[in-house]
């Protein structure tokens, strides 16, 4: 994939005095299935081109060039969605795994930046890059180097590109809350505030930590009942004993202790919004009294024979899969069907591609602000390069709360104005994890290196091996399978492991 640029042009006319161009040398020098080539030149000089390039190359399989209409050649925010599409036309034809190559020579400096940016942070592609006086070269970028200046390059070429991508209008209730511009999210929010207006019940799913409560503010927020606080109860937190209590409230001598009589949490909520979170958790009795409060719109506190009209706004949230649930029995069908009126998935952080950088610089600038708060002299932590590489590596089990937990600990441990690796691997909660999933089910979205995955394996082992044999390289060659003491030293040397 490449642009086609004015040498490449210059080539099609006059190849003698230029020379073959990027775009044909590369063919010449290396085999592709297919070549995508962005053309924002007139139609005509790029037929000409495909002619003399079909010529030059003997006919290409699968030559194709896309017109792409630019306001301007540095248009980054231009440049970024007219190659994003080409990619994902690309994938879509041959899969995701699709092996891509994009050229750096060919086109404009702000061309080849948008490649590259791509190529480090949302695609496995490969870099080329080429010159009449060295030929085709591979590009090697270090990812640390695209971690560390990706985001500063993106916002200072074009903010247009995060306002089209931002994930609602300024002045929406969600703005302050949800951090988010993926087209994961974006589904969720669009429907959030769909059904807001509405007061009809939501059930929101989802995993821990992927913030179903902050989703069930912003559906307040956006409803006709936002004037009056929304009431919050945790499920899993009420002993069984006094759960109906706390929800339908009771009367004075319902029960051992009652010496008065108790408002529950719908009366609380009446004419608000009552979310129930972890519904799940709910026992078969209180799961039968909350049908009823579905159905009828009234409670019934514990020890009265007196219902009560209530007009409450229903939210429920579950990290469980509440229809597998009903199936199973452990759940009440009926109720399940009354709850999931509309029903709103939160993905997990894994799958929210584009989010997790977003929400990394938004939770640091957030500790970092709470702690100017409380300390005058406090001077903002920053992440070096690997220490960003090590968050947007791991698979995030507990979403987006381990995301800004995992910070807040990493600010509040480092002792200089940088925080490095070292110090971000120490505020995991228990360490990096190191079974099957964290090597084997990172995602990719975020610009997995599988060599430095590699490496990382080879020094975690190497290293055990040498604690567990007291530094000697002859057993612990034995203790990781390798040959002999001459190949482990081999070993540590290229991975950088002391002995």
């Amino acid at each position: 994939m490449a642009w086609l640029g004015q040498t490449d042009l210059g080539a099609s006319r006059d190849e003698q005095r230029v020379g073959p161009g990027p775009i044909a040398g590369a063919l010449d020098d290396r085999s592709f299935d297919r070549v995508v080539l962005l053309n924002n030149y007139p139609e005509g000089e790029a037929a000409h081109f495909a002619t003399w390039l079909g010529k030059r190359t003997g006919g290409h399989p699968s030559l194709e060039i896309r017109p792409v209409d630019l306001p301007s050649p540095v248009d980054y925010s231009a440049i970024y969605k007219a190659a994003v599409e080409a990619i994902e036309t690309v994938r879509t034809d041959h899969g995701p795994r699709v092996e891509l190559t994009f050229h750096l020579s060919p086109g404009t400096p702000a061309m080849a930046s948008v490649w590259l940016l791509l190529a480090k942070a949302r695609y496995d592609a490969h870099l080329i890059d080429s010159s009449r006086e060295h030929g085709v070269r591979d590009v090697e970028v270090p990812f640390e180097i695209s971690a560390e200046f990706i985001p500063d390059i993106l916002r200072a070429s074009d903010r247009r590109i995060a306002g089209l991508a931002a994930s609602t209008p300024p002045d929406t209730p969600n703005e302050a809350g949800i951090i988010g511009r993926s087209a994961a999210m974006q589904v969720v929010l669009d429907r959030a505030h769909s059904v807001a207006p509405r007061s009809v019940p939501v059930l929101i799913e989802g995993e821990s930590g992927t913030g179903k409560e902050l989703l069930a503010r912003v559906i307040h927020a956006s409803s006709p009942r936002r004037d009056r606080e929304m009431v919050t109860i945790n499920c899993g937190a009420i002993p069984d004993n006094l759960v109906e209590s706390t929800l339908f409230g009771h009367v004075k001598g319902a029960f051992t202790g009652a010496d008065r009589s108790k408002r529950g949490l719908f009366q609380s909520a009446d004419g608000s919004t009552l979310l129930l979170d972890e519904v799940g958790e709910l026992p078969p009795e209180a799961q039968v009294k909350l049908l009823r409060v579905l159905q009828e719109g009234e409670v019934t506190p514990v020890g009265s024979t007196a219902a009560q009209m209530v007009d409450v706004r229903m939210i429920a949230a579950t990290n469980r899969t509440l229809v597998n649930e009903a199936a199973s029995g452990s759940f009440r069908s009926d109720l399940y069907y009354r709850l999931a009126v509309a029903v709103l998935t939160l993905p997990p952080l894994r799958e929210r591609e584009g989010d997790l950088g977003l929400l990394i610089d938004h939770f640091l600038a957030k500790v970092n602000a709470d702690q100017r708060d409380h300390d005058p002299g406090w001077r903002d932590r920053r992440l070096s390069p690997d220490a960003r590489n090590l968050l947007l590596r791991h698979p995030w089990p507990g979403n987006v709360r381990e995301l800004e937990n995992t910070l807040t600990r990493a600010v509040i441990w480092c002792t200089g104005e940088v925080i490095r690796q070292v110090e971000m691997s120490e505020a995991f909660q228990n360490g990096l994890p190191t079974n099957g999933e964290m090597i084997l089910d990172r995602p990719l979205s975020n610009g997995l290196d599988l060599r430095e995955l590699q490496a990382d394996v080879a020094r975690h082992y190497l290293e055990r091996a040498l604690d567990e044999a007291v530094g000697n390289k002859s057993k612990a060659a034995k203790l990781v399978g390798l040959p002999s003491y001459q190949t482990f030293s081999n070993w540590l040397q290229k991975y950088g492991v002391e002995s």
